[in-house]
Formats: structure tokens, C-alpha cells, sequence
């Protein structure tokens, strides 16, 4: 089953993809896993040690019947990286009984065992009556709710009983495993708080509906898992899946998202944790943060906008960085976060807040990246110069190779509604800033965020009448 050419499941295909960065350097969970199923009896030592040399935190092995949730809660025992997700299947259903209820509860009080599940409904091979699934459903989905853990949810070819289920459900926390419905069932869930969890599958030819929910779903919302044995990604398809085969189905979802391999495993490592309550989450912000090949720089959380639409206002994260800050760092330890500045594409000036706040710092460590044969860019709401009462744009002047500016309106009614700003000619200013930017910087973009009410193309007008560069942002997708 496993040979030289696929050691650490990172195979030529992978490579191909030519993303930065190592399997080594990938931090990863398999958020649904059968360790404990018969097809791991020959060398499951050997699969636990391959997803521990692939850079696996953990695994959450899942049960699915009474006797694969005993196996499962020995290996969550026995290896300090497992844990265990305790339930029936919907094809076991018929099997259920007060009995092994009671033996569910109890061992949901194990301090391994980090979910219920899976549960749910399977109408494709009706192992089970529909009506009894359903009942059963609805008992793991109790349990869920009285033991405090998220629910590990099964569901194929049966979208809207599940769906119905879950809403008069008082359940908050779980994951659509193995996701395998379409774009509005991902929108129902996530709604209810739901995570959505991607296998195998997104890697194969003919899943345009999976790659279109890879791209779909915001980072906040995304998991990864195998549900092996079952579903490898390619080039395994047909064979026995691992977790240290998981690799191939992050490239692939790096890719489809635009991002690296390594954005994909801090974000979904990151939800998993949340979830599942396992791990450390970090505690401190981080001044330095690389998403993709660019390091950004996190300087302030103030900002003289209160836009609706700010990650800020829901979350401490931006693409797994943990970006609220208790200080303000210095220049010093900026230059000291960055290290060699020709390492990146380029460093941004971006975090949470406006960085042009602290416009001698950002002179400072422009300079000093530009000296070290580093490229500047700069993320800002054109409000620099109300801030300072000056002309910000002359001197910055040398120092900054390239400037976005969030313009995010067509008009200042709008541009007040949306950005609540602090200065009343805010949106007029911003104006100013990019007409001011396009005369003195080298390379000026300016970006709206697709909400409604934003005329885009009104927006691209005036982009294109001060002769800049027009970038339309999606709503949720930061970073």
C-alpha cells in the first residue's frame, strides 16, 4: 500500500503544483479518520507513524459502530495525537438502542473523545429505514447539545431531511463531513455555524461541483479530512486512503484557493482546533505574517473607519494568523519580525487597523526595506492625510513601490453608510488620495468589496477616470 515514490503522501502531483514550502513544514488534522477499521489491521502502526513524519498534530478517528468506537477510544488511549469522535452511522441505525445509548453517553464524558458522530442520514443505500435514521439522528444531535461537543454530520442524498433536522435542532457546533452537496446547502450550514469538511473527492476530474465549494467556502468555515480507508485523492483513487495521503487533497485545495499549501494547513489546523477544543491556539498576535509569498506587516489595530465588512468586528484571524494586538510594535522589532526583506515578493503594510496611523514607522521600515533590496506595498483608506494634516503622499514619496487604496464606494452616501468613517469628508479625501497617489507613487491600485449597494462598475468608472488599477474584493475573503 505505501512505497518510496509516496513517503509523507506527498507525491509528484503535489510537487507539480509548485507552491512554496515543504510537506515538512505543513502543520496538519485529519478531522475524520477509521484508524480503528480492519483495513488498517495489516500496518496501522506504520500509518500512524507516516502521518506523524508528515507533520499530523492529530487525527480524529471516527466512530460508526459499537464495536469501531471501542477501538477507536484504545487508540485515542494509547497515542497521545488521536482522538476519538464516538456515534452510529445512519446505516447502523437499525442497531440502536437504549443500551448502546447509554454506553454513547458514557463515554462521551472521556477526555479523549472530542465529538458525536457521525451521525446523519444516508438515503443512497438505505442500510437502515429512513424514519429510524432520522430518529437516531436526533438522538446524537441531543447528546451533542447536553455533553457541550461539536457533531460530526453524515449526509448523502438526503439534503433536505437533514437539513429540516438540524434546524429544529439546538445544535451550534459540528461539521458537514465529507461534504458533498451543493453551493446553497454549504450556505444553510455555515449559517447555523456549521463547518464544512473536504476530502479526496475535490482532487478528482469531474468534482467541478466540489472545486467550486473549495473556493467557496470562507476560511473561517473549512476544514480538511480522509475519511479513509475510504475516498483517496489521486493519483490513490482506488486504493486504500491514509491520513498521510491528505497532503494531495491540500495542494489541490491551496490551489483552487489561490493560496499556499501552507496557508491552507495553518487555516484548517486552526478551525479544527477551535472545534474539536484540541491543541494550543497562539495567544500572541504576530507583527509578521506570511500568506501566500508576501510577508505583511501588523502595526496597529486603530483604524478611523468602522467598515461593516471588517474581519476585525468577528474574528482575531486572518487566514490562521492571530492578528489582534495588545502593543503596538516598534520599528525595531518590525525589521527584527521580517529578517531579510528579498525573502518575499514583498512586504505589505496591512493588518488590523491603518497603518498609516503610524506614518514614522511605516517611513522607517519602508526605508529600510527598500534598502535591503525589498519591495513595499502599502493596504490604506486614503484617510493619511486628514489623519496627519499633511500632505502624507509627497512623503512617501522613494519609499513605496506600490499603494491600494480602499476606494469601496461609488459615492460618499454609500461610502458613509458602509465605512462609517470618522471625518466627514472622508470619502472626498479618499478621492483626493488616490488622484495625489497617482502623481507621485509608481503603482497605484484601488479595491471595492462586492456588497450590495457598491456599484461595481460605477466604481471601475472612476478607477479608470484617475487612471488606476481596479480590484473588486469578495465579501469574507480576506488576505
Amino acid at each position: 500500500m505505501h512505497s518510496k515514490s509516496d513517503v509523507n503522501g506527498l507525491t509528484p502531483e503535489a510537487k507539480d503544483l509548485k507552491q512554496p514550502g515543504s510537506a515538512s513544514s505543513l502543520s496538519l488534522i485529519d478531522t475524520h479518520c477509521h484508524l480503528e477499521m480492519n483495513e488498517f489491521d495489516p500496518d496501522r502502526e506504520e500509518v500512524i507513524k507516516r502521518a506523524k513524519e508528515a507533520g499530523f498534530e492529530a487525527l480524529i478517528t471516527v466512530g460508526s459502530d459499537l464495536r469501531g468506537n471501542e477501538k477507536g477510544l484504545e487508540l485515542s488511549r494509547k497515542y497521545e495525537f488521536i482522538y476519538s469522535s464516538i456515534g452510529i452511522h445512519p446505516h447502523d441505525a437499525k442497531d440502536f438502542s437504549e443500551e448502546v445509548y447509554a454506553r454513547l453517553r458514557d463515554w462521551a464524558k472521556e477526555k479523549k473523545v472530542v465529538a458525536i458522530g457521525e451521525t446523519g442520514l444516508d438515503y443512497h443505500y438505505d442500510h437502515s429505514p429512513r424514519e429510524v435514521q432520522k430518529e437516531v439522528f436526533r438522538r446524537h444531535l441531543r447528546l451533542a447539545v447536553e455533553e457541550g461537543l461539536p457533531a460530526v454530520i453524515h449526509t448523502r442524498e438526503a439534503k433536505t431531511d437533514t437539513m429540516a433536522i438540524l434546524r429544529e435542532s439546538a445544535i451550534t457546533r459540528g461539521v458537514l463531513h465529507c461534504f458533498s452537496g451543493d453551493a446553497q446547502m454549504a450556505e444553510d450550514a455555515m449559517s447555523m455555524g456549521l463547518y464544512i469538511s473536504l476530502a479526496g473527492p475535490v482532487t478528482f476530474k469531474k468534482a467541478s461541483n466540489l472545486r467550486e465549494i473549495a473556493r467557496l467556502v470562507p476560511d473561517d468555515y473549512l476544514l480538511v479530512e480522509t475519511d479513509s480507508p475510504y475516498l483517496s485523492p489521486e493519483p490513490f483513487r482506488g486504493k486504500r486512503n491514509e491520513p498521510s495521503y491528505m497532503l494531495n487533497t491540500v495542494w489541490r485545495i491551496a490551489e483552487l484557493r489561490g493560496i499556499s499549501p501552507e496557508d491552507l494547513a495553518r487555516i484548517t489546523t486552526l478551525n479544527a482546533k477551535r472545534l474539536f477544543s484540541i491543541g494550543m491556539i497562539q495567544e500572541k498576535a504576530e507583527i509578521a505574517y506570511r500568506i501566500r509569498d508576501s510577508l505583511y506587516l501588523n502595526i496597529t489595530n486603530r483604524c478611523t473607519n468602522s467598515c461593516s465588512f471588517c474581519v476585525k468586528f468577528r474574528s482575531d484571524f486572518v487566514k490562521g494568523h492571530r492578528l489582534r494586538l495588545s502593543a503596538e510594535p516598534t520599528a525595531e522589532e518590525l525589521k527584527n519580525a521580517i529578517g531579510d526583506p528579498s525573502a518575499y515578493k514583498e512586504i505589505v503594510f496591512c493588518g488590523y487597523g491603518e497603518p498609516l496611523q503610524r506614518l514614522e514607522v511605516v517611513k522607517d521600515v519602508a526605508a529600510w526595506v527598500r534598502e535591503n533590496h525589498g519591495r513595499v506595498r502599502i493596504n490604506t483608506n486614503g484617510h493619511a492625510s486628514l489623519i496627519h494634516k499633511k500632505d502624507v503622499v509627497r512623503e512617501l514619496r522613494g519609499l513605496v513601490d506600490s499603494i491600494s487604496v480602499s476606494l469601496d464606494a461609488q459615492d460618499e452616501a454609500t461610502y458613509n453608510r458602509i465605512c462609517k468613517p470618522v471625518f466627514r469628508n472622508a470619502y472626498q479625501e479618499v478621492i483626493g488620495f488616490i488622484r495625489r497617489a497617482k502623481e507621485d507613487l509608481p503603482d497605484v491600485q484601488v479595491t471595492v468589496v462586492d456588497l450590495e449597494g457598491v456599484d461595481i462598475e460605477q466604481c471601475r468608472k472612476i478607477a479608470e477616470d484617475l487612471g488606476v488599477r481596479f480590484r473588486v474584493r469578495k465579501l469574507d475573503v480576506v488576505g
